[in-house]
């Protein structure tokens, strides 16, 4: 048996101003700030002599190492993204960036997301990315729409309560 795993789709290179601008001060803040900060340490703990049974060397080169990573992979997506600038010529649908409140048609439970880039996707603040199968079925309608979506738990239908490109009050 292999270790071979096909490759990961890949995610769609859109993202929003901020999600970009959140990309870019990471990635600065990475090579200004943290890396300086490890290859100090890495040098001092070099410093103190064998380094097959210390420590403090081996946690700081991996932990350049994730730097280093880090760096490299912010680098070329940063290059790859395209930043989806203004608002759609008709904001009473959803698509990219909108801000919409789903009913699930079963439950009668309320849910507010935001579409977003692969990126910037955060399940807690309820930013889905664009490629996620709720985010696909989603896309084009408007208030009172029906749809059905294929999610892990199983088929689910949603009613489109309300589409907005304002972020809400309480984000």
């Amino acid at each position: 048996m292999s270790r071979w795993r096909p490759p990961a789709p890949a995610s769609t290179p859109i993202i929003t101003r901020e999600g970009f601008e959140r990309l870019r001060a990471e990635l600065d803040e990475l090579w200004r700030v943290r890396r300086p900060e490890v290859v100090k340490a890495l040098a001092a703990a070099a410093a103190e002599g064998d380094r097959s049974e210390n420590a403090e060397y081996t946690y700081r080169k991996k932990q350049l190492g994730e730097i280093d990573r880090r760096v490299r992979y912010l680098s070329k997506r940063l290059e790859k993204l395209k930043v989806a600038e203004g608002r759609p010529a008709d904001t009473s649908a959803i698509f990219f960036g909108a801000w919409f409140e789903l009913e699930n048609a079963a439950s009668g439970e309320l849910a507010r997301y935001r579409i977003v880039g692969p990126d910037e996707s955060d399940g807690a603040r309820g930013w889905i990315s664009v490629d996620s199968p709720l985010a696909r079925a989603a896309l084009k309608k408007r208030v009172d729409d029906e749809f059905e979506v294929q999610l892990p738990g199983g088929v689910a239908q949603f009613v489109v309560v309300s589409v907005s490109y304002e972020p809400p009050d309480t984000d």
